[in-house]
């Protein structure tokens, strides 16, 4: 079993379907992905993205916005927890910090991270959290804001090991995109490589980052089999124990049983 455990499927580019989102998902179902979450990034496209999917039982969303995303509607608890109530919605998120887009006074980004975690453990949902060059201040505010109590993954995971061993501790899970691919990663494929088999998830952050040997071309879900086939060479074992034990990863963490 195969499951893309982050992507943004209003964001795919159907130009090679006909634009026609039905097309897309009979050729990712034939690829083998058999599960794929579908993450927010923002309040005012949400509406529209859950109708694109609400048809698909094997798609998931989440309710977040992202931490570079600005003067658009802020979220606050209430709201968050309205659209966490959805049957359909099994997380928080995307959330957290991202000092490498952003610039100047980002209070903003700090309080609205926790305002997520707090929607997070009111929800009962685990958080999916974005961190780019705030490493010590993204742990900072899990721990004070009791993130563990929430559970989530850190998503697209492309920091250190002491970083993903934190995060570890707090319970949390490490998913490995397309960049784990990337013949100048070496470092990310190293924690690959250490991390728990049953606190690993993957992903393909579509349509960003495209693995090798599609890279820099538009991402999609049916290239996450390049990052379980490079996960499974790098810990030696074979590809559909990988895919499998993700796979029942995702359905722990995001009390998920699959379609």
């Amino acid at each position: 079993m195969l499951i893309d455990s982050h992507c943004h499927l209003d964001r795919v580019d159907l130009s090679p379907y006909q634009n026609d989102f039905s097309e897309f998902m009979r050729e990712t179902r034939e690829a083998g992905v058999d599960h794929m979450l579908c993450v927010s990034i923002d309040l005012e496209s949400y509406p529209a993205m859950l109708d694109l999917v609400l048809p698909y039982e094997d798609i998931s969303v989440s309710a977040g916005v992202h931490p570079n995303d600005f003067d658009r509607r802020e979220p606050d608890v209430e709201a968050l927890l309205e659209l966490a109530s959805h049957p359909r919605n099994v997380a928080i998120g995307e959330t957290g910090l991202d000092f490498f887009r952003s610039e100047g006074d980002l209070e903003w980004q700090r309080q609205r991270f926790r305002v997520h975690i707090q929607a997070a453990r009111e929800a009962g949902k685990p958080l999916i959290i974005h961190t780019r060059d705030a490493r010590e201040e993204t742990l900072q505010i899990m721990r004070e804001e009791q993130a563990e109590q929430a559970g989530g993954v850190l998503h697209c995971f492309t920091e250190n090991w002491e970083m993903a061993s934190a995060a570890l501790d707090m319970g949390f899970y490490i998913s490995f995109s397309g960049i784990v691919t990337f013949k100048n990663a070496q470092e990310l494929r190293d924690v690959a490589a250490r991390v728990p088999l049953d606190r690993m998830l993957i992903e393909t952050d579509s349509p960003y980052l495209a693995p090798t040997p599609y890279r820099g071309k538009p991402n999609e879900p049916k290239y996450v089999r390049r990052v379980a086939e490079t996960i499974a060479e790098l810990r030696g074992m074979e590809v559909s124990d990988l895919a499998n034990q993700t796979a029942q990863n995702f359905q722990r963490l995001f009390s998920t049983p699959l379609k």
